[in-house]
């Protein structure tokens, strides 16, 4: 496996991992007992909005730290 691919799953394990533990945190304590169908699926939206943002920006800020360190 190559070193790009090796940094590009390790990002992608972390952000994962914190983007679920955020729809976690905001599907428990947010919208905990959505009272129609309705309302729990815009609930997961928005979590599911806010996960992947957070998955993202780790991904970015993990490849800008390895761009970075590589050039120093």
């Amino acid at each position: 496996m190559s070193y790009k691919l090796k940094e590009a799953i390790l990002a992608g394990l972390i952000g994962g991992g914190a983007a679920a533990v955020l729809a976690f945190l905001m599907n428990h304590y947010v919208v905990p007992f959505p009272a129609t169908a309705f309302d729990n699926s815009l609930g997961h939206g928005i979590s599911g909005l806010f996960s992947g943002l957070l998955s993202g920006f780790i991904g970015v800020y993990l490849a800008l730290g390895k761009a970075i360190r590589d050039k120093v």
